[in-house]
Formats: structure tokens, sequence, C-alpha cells
């Protein structure tokens, strides 16, 4: 079947718990050899929770936040808290150009997208052009490159992990204290991967097997206790 190399995937999840939020993105990393096409997935929270980067002590986390559950993502980074933010993720096959790029230049790349999103919904954002120092691995306190700033604050930030199979990008925006609906931005998010990288979005439901292999990994990894706090 010939499909048109601009086509990307695009997954409403709606409301998930941390598990099975943590389980469906490793799930489509795993998938995209057999999907072969780059997903952009909008999700959200059941629960108050916080997740935290693959490498991070779970003793350190547990200390930083009272917020739980704590689920370890299968990408790097820092703490998250996931009680008001919108989050997203994205998939990529090893032949989609984003692949090919460096970790910086694909932060860079998916910032830029939030970044002209916010314009078209007239925020204006910058991304930082270097750092602030931040208390230790806590995503949202300080910031690092081409992280997107509002008034000088952290409002988005993200954690990625490329392997054989694909480039995983995790990403959360902590929304600006303004009037704002969460499916004006993912709209506007739409919108702008027209723009900047000729995305032709198609609407689409985790088939069967994805949906199993998450359920999977829910029972097997992101519930476990063995597996949160493994380090």
């Amino acid at each position: 079947m010939h499909t048109d190399k601009h086509e990307w995937f695009l997954i409403q999840s709606g409301l998930g718990d941390a598990a099975l939020n943590m389980a469906l993105d490793e799930a489509l990393l795993e998938a995209m050899p057999r999907l072969g096409k780059p997903v952009l997935r909008f999700y959200g929270w059941t629960e108050r929770a916080a997740s935290f980067g693959y490498f991070q002590k779970f003793s350190d986390i547990e200390r930083t936040t009272l917020l739980r559950p704590l689920v370890r993502r299968p990408t790097g980074g820092g703490l998250v808290p996931h009680d008001a933010d919108w989050t997203y993720s994205l998939a990529f096959p090893t032949s989609h150009e984003w692949y090919a790029t460096n970790a910086v230049e694909s932060y860079r790349r998916v910032h830029a997208w939030i970044q002209a999103a916010f314009a078209q919904m007239n925020i204006p954002t910058e991304l930082a052009a270097c750092c602030r120092k931040s208390a230790p691995g806590q995503c949202f306190v300080g910031y690092e490159k081409f992280d997107v700033l509002w008034q000088g604050r952290k409002i988005a930030g993200a954690a990625q992990r490329r392997n054989k199979l694909g480039l995983l990008i995790q990403g959360s925006v902590q929304p600006p204290p303004l009037s704002l609906q969460r499916g004006d931005w993912e709209a506007a998010m739409r919108e702008a991967g027209v723009k900047m990288f000729r995305a032709q979005w198609t609407e689409w439901k985790p088939d069967d097997a994805l949906a199993a292999r998450g359920e999977e990994l829910v029972g097997q990894k992101y519930s476990q206790k063995d597996y949160n706090e493994k380090r």
C-alpha cells in the first residue's frame, strides 16, 4: 500500500493512570518498525502523579515531591509533576528524518514546534538560550537550553529515548496562568505541525496489538514496585 511520507498518526488517548500512560508510550516505541510512521499522542492523567527519569534514583525522588504515585519513565530527564500539565508523546521510526538528528536537535525541534503552537494562540514564548541551575533532578525548577520559557519561566520540557526501534519523546507543558483550553493548544500543535513539517494527520486508535502490549507492560513493569524503585 502506498503511503505519503508526510502522513503522521494522531492519537487522542484521553485520561489514563500513571502506569498505563508510560506503558503506552513504550509500546508505541516498540511498534515503530511495524507502524512505519511518526505518531503524536496527546494524553492526560486520571490522578495527580509524578514521573521521573529512567536513570534517576527513587530515594532522591520520593524525598523531592509529595505527589503519588511515582512512576519511572522509559525516557531520561528529571522529575515532572502531573497535576495540571498537558502531556504528549512523539514516536518516530528509524526511517524518519527526526531519528537521524542528534538529541540536542530533536529537543530543539520539538520545542520550536511548541513555541509555534503558542504563537498561534497569541502567546509569546521563547526558547532558552542557555541554562539556569535547578534543584537536583527537578525538571521544572530552572531550565535547560531550548526549553520553552514564558516570561522567563519554564513551561515545557521533554525527555527522549533513541534505540534500534526508533525515537520516543515524552513531553510536558505546564501551561501559563492564563485562560487557556487544552483543546485549543492541541489544535494549534496540529496546525503548526502542518506548517513546519507538512504533517498530514490521520486520527488513529491503538490497534489490538498495541493495546495488548500496553496492558502487558502495565502488569510486568510500570505498576510494579520493583521496577519503579529499582535504583
